[in-house]
């Protein structure tokens, strides 16, 4: 009966041991995942405060959760089998989904740019595409339909670039890191939108302090630079999330392509880098990808300017019939 006890503890050790170790890979693929993925979460972070803007801030923080509660629909419940099942069984689906994706990033961006050079041409556009509601809750939820659409690309490519990360693990490994980097990489964005956008209240309420100590002055101090600055940078944010979209759009689009067999536009980009990085060796790293990105920026603003008429004219009025025809069928 010992020696049986004996061994019965010895496997239970052995086990204990594979878990540990397990434990630790499943860490180390999501430690490294997480840092591939870290310019897309970057841009989703840079990208997600510009749909709050122009509402109370009362409905901030409630807008916030319904998005990063999207957010984590996408990446769980769409994403994370969707990733596990094509690795599966149609791998060479992964590129045209994400160049997809790519596309409609790219048309995001280049729609805001058009906005802001041609603003009646603009409202003109996203009444065909979407039509104005004037009543406020259909308008807050279009507002967060349309982040959740975006963030579901932004999502997408992040959940790709994780599971690049582990491509000879096993499928349990594959979904406990798919998982964990999802969930992680939610809280971290939205934590930090709710945070930005909530620093003009912080703000207000350090410059009412009353005390006249030298850490009441500061705190006011503080306060008056939140207060006067956040419009300031939330202004400056929706432009870099506006650039993040093109930029991971167009590079989306030319990895796409260049996995495809035609990636000169992408060699020839890389080449440029390399000789701005040559001329300027003390930040070659740095000047070598702003001129990528800068690249990838100008080629998604490209890609998405075309596309901005095939929504208007071709997009758009499908979606109406096909909205229409959904309207007939459901029951009253």
């Amino acid at each position: 009966m010992s020696v049986g006890l004996m061994a019965l503890l010895d496997d239970i050790a052995a086990l204990a041991k594979v878990a540990a170790a397990s434990l630790d890979d499943v860490a180390g693929m999501t430690a490294k995942a997480g840092t591939k993925a870290a310019g897309v979460v970057i841009d989703d972070a840079a990208v997600t405060p510009r749909y709050v803007t122009g509402f109370s801030a009362a409905r901030e923080l409630p807008i916030i959760g319904k998005i990063a509660l999207g957010s984590l629909r996408n990446k769980l419940v769409f994403l994370l089998p969707a990733a596990l099942a094509l690795s599966l069984l149609a791998p060479q689906a992964i590129m045209p989904l994400l160049m997809l994706g790519g596309l409609y990033l790219c048309y995001e961006g280049a729609e805001k740019i058009y906005g802001l050079l041609f603003p009646h041409a603009a409202h003109a556009h996203e009444a065909e595409v979407e039509p104005i509601s004037i009543d406020a809750q259909s308008f807050e939820d279009g507002k967060v339909a349309g982040a959740i659409r975006t963030d579901f690309i932004l999502s997408a490519e992040i959940m790709t670039i994780t599971l690049g990360t582990v491509p000879d693990a096993g499928l349990p490994t594959q979904a406990l890191v798919l998982g964990v980097v999802g969930i992680a990489i939610t809280v971290a964005v939205y934590g930090a939108v709710a945070l930005i956008v909530k620093a003009d209240d912080v703000g207000l309420m350090l410059a009412r302090v009353s005390a006249s100590s030298p850490i009441g002055v500061l705190s006011r101090l503080i306060g008056r630079v939140l207060v006067r600055g956040m419009p300031y940078f939330l202004k400056l944010l929706g432009i870099l999330g506006t650039a993040a979209m093109v930029w991971v759009g167009g590079g989306i689009i030319l990895h796409g392509f260049a996995g495809y067999g035609y990636g000169w536009l992408s060699h020839l980009l890389h080449d440029a880098g390399a000789a701005a990085a040559h001329i300027l060796p003390a930040a070659g790293a740095v000047v070598s990808w702003l001129v990528e990105a800068a690249g990838a920026g100008i080629v998604g603003v490209a890609i998405g300017a075309a596309t901005i008429p095939v929504a208007s004219y071709c997009v758009a009025p499908l979606w109406r019939w096909i909205r229409t025809r959904l309207r007939r069928t459901s029951p009253a």
